[in-house]
């Protein structure tokens, strides 16, 4: 599932595959971009801004694109045979000399000017988990404005802080030792002020780790994410799960009823299941 860390790992490949290197293919299988020809210009630099990456290419562009739930840009060497998945599901091509950048699946994909169209795509963003423009104190008050909503959906909303996505999510709040349905105004004063940097941490930990882990133990890498039904690390309570969110932003939420105590829903129905694998 891509959040910050995994965005962070995608943009540091495609930049060590692209930048300072021009492109001798380009392909964007989108129609409103169909027709653009990128082929002669050098790609720039690639970064992460949150879940979102941007791929600057000479000439004032940028390919802003988004991998949401199941996106993905995979790396070929020449004569490489292509493993993303299906032709159809390609829906953008850069390549050089030395290497194929391949976007399978990917929910935004748009060809923007630089200069004038990167803040209109990334800039209502909070401060970025793991970018330059990080900064705690800003992501606390951004936090704080709406002490009624729960902690979980705050911590979800990128124009608060940006990075965090449904595992770290859970993971946040059983290191806080609260619900996710905790109003955010009802976290004591002392987790809350260490909650930005606690964030931080998790996604810096993270960032060069090809599997995620929130607990710094080898085999039992998460707390409560993906855990329904099996024994809390901490208590051996079983872990349960439940949806939050509203709608079509439903998301599986997993926490301990002991070590988190606060506010919670009946236990969804996968929570009566056999655990997840």
């Amino acid at each position: 599932m891509p959040e910050g860390d995994t965005v962070w790992q995608a943009a540091r490949r495609l930049h060590d595959a692209l930048a300072g290197r021009v492109l001798v293919r380009s392909d964007l299988r989108v129609p409103r971009f169909a027709t653009s020809d990128l082929t002669g210009r050098s790609v720039l630099d690639v970064t992460a801004r949150g879940k979102h990456l941007l791929t600057r290419i000479e000439g004032g562009l940028t390919l802003h694109s988004h991998l949401r739930m199941d996106g993905s840009w995979r790396i070929f060497a020449p004569g490489q045979r292509w493993n993303g998945g299906p032709a159809h599901q390609i829906r953008a091509v850069l390549a050089n000399a030395e290497r194929t950048a391949v976007g399978y699946r990917l929910p935004v994909l748009e060809l923007i000017r630089t200069e004038d169209e990167e803040d209109r795509a990334v800039g209502h963003l909070g401060p970025d988990l793991l970018g330059p423009d990080w900064d705690a104190d800003i992501a606390l008050a951004n936090l704080g404005k709406d002490p009624d909503r729960e902690l979980g959906e705050a911590l979800l909303d990128q124009r608060n802080l940006a990075g965090i996505g449904n595992v770290f999510k859970s993971e946040l709040c059983f290191l806080l030792n609260v619900t996710p349905w905790l109003p955010v105004g009802e976290l004591p004063a002392d987790r809350m002020a260490s909650l930005p940097e606690l964030a931080r941490k998790l996604l810096e930990f993270n960032r060069d780790r090809p599997i995620r882990n929130t607990t710094g133990r080898r085999g039992q890498d998460l707390y409560v994410y993906g855990r329904a039904r099996r024994p809390c690390l901490r208590c051996g309570t079983p872990i349960r799960v439940a949806e939050q969110g509203d709608g079509s932003r439903e998301r599986p939420t997993y926490w301990c009823p002991v070590c988190q105590p606060g506010p919670a829903p009946d236990p969804a129905p996968r929570d009566r299941r056999s655990p997840a694998r």
